[in-house]
């Protein structure tokens, strides 16, 4: 769902006022995007982290919801999380001036100048990027940031490597100050697993006497585990409105879901006992009934994996999803809606219909639900 495509166009619409469908055709994939529910979740962010810096996560396109759109969104945080260097240049160039923290750092002399002229804050999580550094020709300082790995064993400094490149960094003349300490929690989302206070006891002895900020919980550490709220706290779909829990949703921390994909039923017809629906015929009607078709599928990022029986909403009254997912259209069955016609709005996710719900239908978490909305999927604003 590119801010930049041009099918993508986006419309602001005041909430009173808001149009039947979106101009762009009555029979085409929609995400309606609430854009007070992130001033309102990251309100949520602050309830549960009072004395915490807020770095907002905003990678992959700002989940999905349009990576500039997000930040002019979430305005008043101390400062964006994304994890590649194309990114933070993006919000520079759109005029974003909070601090940028590219997580995945740099990896090339090349990428390191570019964190260095556009300002941006990158990670430091191997000696290497340490050698890079101190052999770079440019004149610009850096601010960096400091990664531990504490268990998640992807990025990050083992406790021998991080006391020696926090001294090279502490002599490193380009570096203007000096590295907040970061690491990653792993199993936060599993509120108990022993994993998640094994972390924290490690980073805090790896860490606790440099004396720099720190900076720990996820959106899993912020709702589950307080004492994570370091000095800083990165989020990332909490602020979207959905949990990193399994077992809860969005709602249940008091958080309000920004993106809701609709799309229209573009047909209907009755069915039979007997007849087969959709591709391989996996789904037999066994009852007279009445089948309706949305134009929405895997094209636009609806899950293909999205199982019979998974839920959907027909102005606002929840019908099944039968059979298997098309690239452009899904398959509903309209026997207990009764009253729904064609040209009727369906909800996909969002409100009414937890995100979290639908990926759990799809074998899939939410993250990749919201990612994965395609390009081709227009874009209404609400304020």
């Amino acid at each position: 769902m590119s801010e930049h495509s041009p099918v993508s166009h986006s419309a602001r619409v005041p909430r009173a006022a808001q149009p039947a469908a979106p101009a762009c055709g009555l029979a085409a994939a929609y995400a309606e995007l609430d854009l007070p529910a992130f001033r309102h979740n990251l309100q949520r962010v602050r309830d549960y982290a009072p004395h915490s810096r807020i770095m907002a996560v905003i990678k992959a396109n700002g989940y999905g919801h349009g990576l500039v759109r997000v930040a002019r969104a979430l305005a008043g945080v101390d400062a964006f999380a994304v994890a590649r260097v194309d990114e933070g240049i993006a919000l520079r160039d759109a005029g974003i001036q909070q601090r940028i923290v590219v997580l995945q750092g740099f990896f090339r002399g090349e990428e390191l100048k570019l964190h260095a002229r556009f300002n941006l804050e990158p990670v430091i999580h191997s000696l290497f990027q340490v050698d890079l550094i101190e052999a770079a020709a440019f004149m610009e300082s850096l601010a960096v940031w400091l990664k531990v790995d504490t268990g998640m064993h992807r990025l990050g400094l083992d406790e021998s490597e991080f006391k020696a490149c926090h001294e090279r960094l502490r002599r490193c003349k380009r570096i203007r100050q000096l590295a907040p300490v970061m690491t990653h929690l792993a199993s936060a989302d599993k509120l108990h697993d022993p994993a998640t206070a094994h972390q924290l006891a490690l980073f805090d002895r790896i860490t606790g006497h440099y004396g720099e900020q720190r900076c720990i919980a996820n959106s899993a550490g912020v709702l589950g585990y307080s004492s994570a709220a370091a000095e800083w706290v990165r989020p990332g779909i909490m602020l979207y409105g959905a949990s990193p829990f399994a077992d809860r949703t969005g709602a249940d921390h008091g958080l309000k879901p920004v993106m809701t994909l609709k799309t229209r039923l573009i047909a209907s017809k009755r069915l039979k006992p007997g007849d087969a629906v959709g591709y391989g015929g996996d789904w037999v009607c066994q009852r007279p009934g009445r089948l309706g078709i949305a134009a929405v599928g895997y094209g636009d990022g609806y899950p293909h994996p999205a199982e019979t029986g998974t839920p959907v909403l027909v102005n606002g009254r929840r019908a099944p999803l039968v059979g298997r997912v098309s690239m452009d259209m899904i398959a509903i069955d309209l026997t207990d809606c009764p009253e729904a016609q064609i040209g009727d709005t369906v909800t996909l996710w969002g409100e009414g219909l937890p995100v979290e719900e639908i990926a759990r239908h799809a074998s899939t978490i939410p993250y990749a639900l919201l990612c994965g909305v395609t390009p081709r999927v227009r874009v209404v604003e609400r304020e």
